[in-house]
């Protein structure tokens, strides 16, 4: 079974950006050597609580500090950016290191003023053109044009040997069909909406069709948030960080434990973290063993080949353990049908 990661570097109180960045560089070279297949860097635009903000810049930095793990973007938000420049951008990573470069694909709102400030033309009216994006991108990537169209004639991959692997990041399933028609991996978001999970998948698996765009066959990630201990109160407590921004707003760096155990009622911290009936929770927690028994019957049941582990611990030490016992614990999972 895969097992990977989504790095958000993210912010704690008093402390400066660079340590977050410094911090979320580490976390490639020390997933490398836990066996996580690929780390992901995500784009939050304007945001407080979180550093990686283009994770074009953490790739290519990234690159120089590891040999093994596949460096990638979960996700550039295309709704923001050039199909052409995300093209060029990630090419060019691709050229630094070949063979090791994810280029997934999302869109989301980074709020009305930023979503304003990342326009270049204020005068448009918004358009939700996404499917279009992507198939345009691809078509980049992949010199996929049909003879006589406009782009056709231009060529991005000229003395490139291969190029980046595409996904598509997704939470309430639209963009399930949109990557199965074009032959390429689906990334779903079970941490942000676990009820539209089992038909997110079905719709894409229902409309996949091998393309020379991808590896000729489903591709499905899921994304979880998940935290791991020692023992199972310390998991569960791991949690409330998260649970603290959701509560209190996210345009604020990320709550320490102890923050996060002063702004949080008691129903709040006791809410479960633990995956029951198939139903994922926002957060998900516990020991290596008690992980492998929430997990398998989750990817037995849906057929995923690899799980994408998010969270938000900005303790060091706490962070690094935790994600060792998570490695432990997805290692051992029999990937899905």
């Amino acid at each position: 079974m895969r097992y990977s990661l989504v790095e958000l570097a993210p912010v704690v109180p008093c402390a400066d950006r660079s340590a977050a960045l410094e911090l979320a560089l580490r976390a490639a070279v020390d997933a490398e050597g836990s066996g996580y297949h690929r780390i992901w860097y995500a784009e939050h635009p304007g945001a407080l609580s979180y550093a990686s903000h283009d994770p074009a810049t953490l790739i290519a930095a990234a690159v120089g500090r590891t040999s093994r793990i596949r460096l990638g973007s979960g996700a550039v938000l295309l709704n923001h950016h050039s199909p052409f420049g995300i093209a060029e951008r990630y090419l060019m990573l691709e050229a630094l290191a070949p063979g090791r470069i994810d280029l997934g694909l999302g869109r989301a709102s980074s709020g009305p003023l930023v979503d304003h400030l990342l326009r270049r033309d204020r005068r448009a009216a918004a358009s939700d053109d996404f499917g279009e994006q992507v198939q345009e991108l691809v078509g980049h990537l992949h010199r996929a044009f049909e003879p006589g169209h406009p782009y056709a004639s231009v060529d991005l991959t000229a003395g490139l040997s291969g190029v980046p692997e595409v996904w598509v990041l997704g939470s309430s399933g639209h963009s399930a069909a949109l990557a199965g028609q074009l032959g390429i991996g689906y990334a779903f978001g079970a941490h942000i909406n676990p009820a539209v999970l089992p038909a997110a998948l079905r719709r894409y698996r229902d409309s996949f069709r091998a393309t020379r765009f991808g590896t000729g066959k489903p591709q499905v990630v899921l994304a979880v948030n998940l935290v791991a201990a020692d023992d199972e109160r310390l998991a569960h407590e791991l949690t409330w960080p998260a649970r603290a921004l959701r509560a209190g707003g996210r345009d604020r760096p990320i709550p320490t434990l102890e923050q996060a155990r002063a702004e949080l009622d008691r129903l709040e911290r006791a809410r479960p973290s633990a995956i029951e009936g198939g139903v994922v929770p926002a957060q998900v927690s516990g020991t290596t063993t008690s992980l492998r028994e929430q997990l398998q019957p989750l990817v037995t049941e849906t057929g995923a080949t690899e799980i994408i582990v998010h969270d938000m611990l900005t303790d060091i030490d706490l962070r690094r353990r935790s994600r060792e016992l998570v490695a432990d614990a997805l290692g051992a999972l029999v990937p899905g049908a």
